[in-house]
């Protein structure tokens, strides 16, 4: 029997990366995946697996609804969809501002709003968010907006645990450190010297190494699973000690 067995997962920007990996780890304990992501040609990858496959701008708050519409039934839900934005504020223009705000955090509020009452329905549900350490964890060289957007991540999270625990509805977050994904490995080819930026960010991983997209998964399976059923309202660290 698998960890998730006749549960319905749905996950945001699951292409690649943690979306990805989350995607393959809970088609492994048995969940119907529903993936979602703008780049479907890339995320039909998923299907010879097993998945659901959705085109999805989580931007588009009609598009959301029409989504959630189609879900007859949903256990889990893990918002992944998000984008860094590399500078201080003096660097971060008003759009770079709304967009990171929109992607980030305005997302997830779409997403919640419109399968929450279907969870508070079923009388159960498990949201999963993603943040980072770069938040109100720590802060982070040019991480001004994107730190600023993950921050209030965590507080959406708790505030949701807060509102919803009665309705035996989870909400947690995580918050990794600097995981190797191609959204990474895209930022650091896009410095004006790739090398260096790719030894800066190793140099500041104290185990040695980048954290890799199927640990980041792990742990979030693990809070999908019932294993996790006392845990809600808090902000999950995987960072190799980076914020130590």
């Amino acid at each position: 029997m698998g960890r998730l067995d006749g549960k319905t997962a749905v996950v945001t920007a699951a292409a690649q990366g943690i979306g990805r990996a989350t995607c393959e780890a809970f088609l492994r304990e048995g969940a119907k995946v529903i993936a979602t992501d703008i780049n479907l040609d890339k995320l039909k990858e998923l299907e010879s697996l097993g998945a659901v496959c959705q085109s999805l701008d989580v931007t588009d708050s009609a598009a959301v609804k029409k989504f959630a519409d189609s879900v007859p039934k949903i256990d889990i839900l893990f918002n992944c969809a998000g984008f860094v934005f590399h500078g201080t504020l003096l660097d971060t223009e008003e759009k770079d501002w709304d967009f990171s705000f929109d992607l980030n955090v305005k997302s997830m509020y779409r997403m919640c709003k419109v399968f929450l009452p279907k969870m508070i329905q079923q009388d159960s549900g498990n949201i999963i968010n993603m943040s980072s350490v770069a938040s109100s964890i720590k802060g982070a060289p040019n991480r001004c907006v994107y730190g600023t957007t993950k921050a209030a991540v965590i507080g959406l999270t708790k505030a949701m645990a807060a509102d919803y625990v009665s309705n035996n509805i989870r909400v947690n977050c995580i918050c990794p450190g600097t995981v190797d994904t191609p959204s990474l490995r895209g930022r650091i080819q896009a410095q004006p010297d790739p090398d260096q930026a790719l030894k800066d960010f190793q140099a500041r991983q104290k185990l040695g190494r980048f954290c890799t997209a199927e640990e980041v998964a792990n742990l979030i399976l693990y809070l999908a699973t019932d294993e996790s059923v006392y845990i809600t309202g808090q902000q999950v660290i995987i960072d190799g000690g980076w914020s130590l």
